[in-house]
């Protein structure tokens, strides 16, 4: 058989319950709070683009890492066989765009020159 209470337990009893609940209430009022809320949705997308950023970051650094392998051996020298039509492509497609683009404006760059 439980023990009997006296009034003065069940009044304790009574007297910590209103306080934790007291403390569970104000727990809920600063989760509901619309500065809380506002805060932890900043908080959410804040490391929702931290987390894209990095991950970005570590794509970007691995083609970059991946584009140097085919041109620079593992000692750092350059690999010629790789560069250099490399290079050279490069120069005739600038060379094409320039040429293109001067081709499209009536009189190209010398017409240009005459006009300033």
């Amino acid at each position: 058989m439980p023990e009997a209470r006296t009034p003065a337990d069940i009044e304790a009893d009574i007297i910590r319950r209103r306080q934790e609940l007291a403390v569970a209430l104000d727990e809920i009022a600063v989760r509901v709070h619309p500065k809380t809320i506002v805060g932890d949705a900043k908080a959410r997308a804040a490391a929702a683009v931290d987390r894209t950023a990095g991950r970005a970051y570590v794509v970007a650094n691995r083609a970059v890492s991946d584009v140097r392998a085919q041109f620079v051996s593992e000692d750092g020298a350059p690999r010629l066989e790789r560069v250099v039509p490399a290079a050279v492509l490069t120069a005739v497609l600038v060379g094409g765009v320039l040429t293109l683009s001067s081709r499209r404006r009536p009189g190209g760059r010398r017409a240009r020159r005459a006009r300033k």
